[in-house]
């Protein structure tokens, strides 16, 4: 019999904090420095490096689970009431909001996040991929107020990207200013 208990409870919250570590390892990692890579993660989390592989699989999984934590604390988990919202105009002006939340929560890393992707083709997929699910949606929207036209969809989706937010905002502007010449913006194009 082993001297120690073995207590699945404690080991579990330890491995939360071990992925946490690691996530936060990658953020620090994509401000920092000019490529994320599995070997960097791990320093800057000091742990090995298989146990980044044993948490996430692959650098793919390292980016997937840090998009999801973006994600979770930029707001984008408000995204299924926008969508129950039965006002199509008030959902719309909902689904800009999130978005531009979303965009301002956490902007360093987002910036960094997009341009590394023009040098790294996993990272490059994984956001072209999130991109779409925002056209996705910005189509079941438009489809309630019963625009079909592909060139609508295409220019809200070019309105509600991070690169239009991050131009707008510029170095000062706040969020909320952004979010309103946005929401102008898509109001004037659908009347």
């Amino acid at each position: 019999m082993s001297p120690r208990r073995y207590r699945l409870g404690q080991r579990l919250a330890g491995v939360d904090l071990t992925r946490e570590r690691i996530l936060d390892a990658a953020r620090a990692v994509l401000t920092g420095q000019d490529r994320l890579t599995i070997d960097l993660v791990a320093q800057h989390a000091d742990v090995a490096r298989m146990t980044v592989y044993n948490q996430f699989g692959s650098k793919a999984g390292v980016l997937e689970a840090l998009f999801d934590q973006l994600a979770q604390k930029g707001g984008l988990t408000r995204l299924p009431t926008v969508f129950q919202q039965p006002d199509p105009d008030l959902a719309l002006e909902a689904f800009v909001a999130t978005f531009c939340g979303f965009w301002s929560s956490d902007r360093a890393v987002l910036r960094r996040l997009r341009a590394l992707a023009a040098l790294d083709v996993e990272l490059g997929q994984l956001i072209r991929t999130r991109d779409e699910w925002r056209r996705g949606g910005l189509r079941t929207l438009l489809a309630r107020r019963g625009v079909e036209r592909s060139d609508t969809v295409d220019i809200l989706y070019a309105l509600t990207s991070f690169e239009t937010f991050d131009a707008l905002a510029g170095t000062d502007r706040a969020s909320e200013d952004v979010c309103a010449t946005v929401l102008d913006a898509a109001r004037k194009l659908l009347t």
